[in-house]
Parts: C-alpha cells; sequence; structure tokens
C-alpha cells in the first residue's frame, strides 16, 4: 500500500517538469502527507493542469464522504473492475506529485521506516484516480486515490506493495481524457524499475503525521 509520502518541488519546478498550462490549486510541500491531506496533481482536461484533491476517494455515488478514508489506495490489479474505481479509472486519472514514499519494514526489533524514492530525487508522479463528490448541500468535495501494485525488487523486503509510478514517456497516455481503452491503461500499472529507485532507514518520527520536516528523510544512520 502506499499511506505516507513526500511532496518538496517547488512550483517553477512541477511547472516545468509535468508540462503544466494552467496553475488551478496551490502547491504544499510535505515532508510527511498522510491521508485526508490536500495534494497536489495532475490532470488533463483538455489542458495539462495543476490541481488540489484530498487524498481518499469519494466516489460520486457515495452516500458519506467517511468512506474517503477506507479508499487511499486502489489495487492495479482489480481497480478496472471494482465499483469504486473503475468509471474514474475509464475517465478521471491523474498524476498525484511526489519525490518519495515511507513504507514501514518488519524487524526483529520492530517497524522501521523506510524512505523510498527515485534516485537523484527527481520529482515523479503516482498513477492515481479523482472524483467530484457533492453534499445534499451541493457542496463539492474533490479527492483522489493511489494506484499500487506488486513490489519491485528493492521494496519487496519491506512490503509485498508499492505505488505505482507513471514512467515519463507514458504520462500522455496515462492522462490522456480520451484514453478508455482499459487493457492498455492497466499494462501501466507495473513495478517501477528498482534499478532507478533508492531506499533507506530513516527516524520514527515519521511515524506521526505531526512532525513534518527534513528530518523525516534523513537517513537513520546520519542521525546517530
Amino acid at each position: 500500500m502506499c499511506g505516507r509520502f513526500v511532496m518538496i518541488t517547488d512550483l517553477s519546478t512541477i511547472i516545468d517538469v509535468f508540462g503544466i498550462e494552467h496553475v488551478s490549486g496551490d502547491v504544499r510541500p510535505s515532508y510527511n502527507i498522510a491521508p485526508g491531506s490536500t495534494v497536489a496533481a495532475v490532470i488533463n482536461d483538455g489542458a495539462t493542469r495543476l490541481v488540489n484533491f484530498r487524498w481518499g476517494l469519494v466516489p460520486s455515488w457515495s452516500r458519506d464522504p467517511a468512506i474517503g478514508a477506507r479508499l487511499i489506495n486502489a489495487r492495479g490489479e482489480t481497480v478496472a473492475e471494482k465499483p469504486s474505481f473503475r468509471a474514474a479509472f475509464k475517465q478521471r486519472r491523474c498524476l498525484i506529485i511526489a519525490n518519495g514514499f515511507y513504507e514501514w519494514q518488519r524487524r526483529t526489533t520492530g517497524k522501521t521506516p523506510m524512505y523510498i524514492s527515485l534516485k537523484g530525487e527527481i520529482p515523479f508522479g503516482f498513477a492515481g484516480l479523482f472524483e467530484t463528490w457533492r453534499s445534499p448541500e451541493g457542496e463539492k468535495l474533490r479527492t483522489c486515490t493511489i494506484i499500487t501494485t506488486d513490489a519491485n525488487e528493492l521494496i519487496r523486503p519491506i512490503h509485498d506493495r508499492m505505488p505505482v509510478i507513471i514512467p515519463a514517456g507514458q504520462v500522455p497516455r496515462w492522462l490522456d481524457p480520451s484514453m478508455a481503452d482499459t487493457t492498455r491503461l492497466v499494462s501501466l500499472l507495473v513495478p517501477y524499475p528498482e534499478c532507478e529507485m533508492t531506499a533507506y532507514a530513516v527516524s520514527p518520527l515519521v511515524n506521526s503525521p505531526r512532525h513534518d520536516s527534513p528530518e523525516c528523510t534523513t537517513p537513520a544512520a546520519a542521525r546517530m
């Protein structure tokens, strides 16, 4: 799964890396993004746009927005069929901008938080889906989820799942609003190459979302 991540890239770099044409949301850098937080995402609704979503998908047909707390992730193997995700998978895909993410590795001494990123700390996009939910009073709530897949060889000793990272060359296909071929879309939901990633242990500070500082990503050995 993916339950915590990092996004610290500045707006100008995001615009350049992701080819943003219109900025319709804020960029809120954080070293410890938790479910329920506002996140920066990229969509294509005829133009490539930077927007904000709340992390935790609330399907448009849901009666209770609290369901979002249970839908922070969508499994890539079933995302095209599950009622909560299948419509968004065909029509409302996004990239959720990140610099890295955390997973907790079980060890004899307990769970150790690990920070995982691309080499060079370059920003990337998680494969995401989004929805707009309307309350009985007509208020809009825009939410998202992160798609996960089997872990690659680097991450497997840490956790059996990892978020799907869309390679730069496949971003146009993933965001294309006219693309509804689920077979082609599912083919993108694969583990990112482990040779292009890095992972290391970090401080238990990250265990609490209240801690949001560069110390969250400092290698544990560097703190000793």
